[in-house]
């Protein structure tokens, strides 16, 4: 997935963005249940993005699947994102 063109494209976007645009953009799916491949290359995008900057997603992740189920904040202090509600 990681060679695909639209995985690059969004892989660069992201690289460019601030922490808490990460997590706006992360918070604008909770609640999208529409899935295409084009959200596949850019969800996985965004997860790669916050674990290449070192960021703890263990609150949403169990290693194998993501959770988009709940809005989620940063904590800076523990370099990790915090599920909301």
């Amino acid at each position: 997935m990681q060679n695909h063109i639209y995985y690059i494209r969004y892989a660069l976007q992201f690289a460019d963005m601030q922490i808490p645009e990460l997590v706006n953009t992360f918070n604008a799916l909770i609640g999208h249940r529409g899935w295409t491949g084009m959200r596949a290359y850019h969800d996985q995008a965004l997860v790669d993005e916050f674990l290449r900057r070192g960021i703890d997603i263990s609150m949403i992740s169990d290693g194998k699947a993501v959770s988009f189920v709940h809005p989620v904040r940063y904590d800076i202090t523990n370099n990790q994102l915090i599920a909301i509600g």
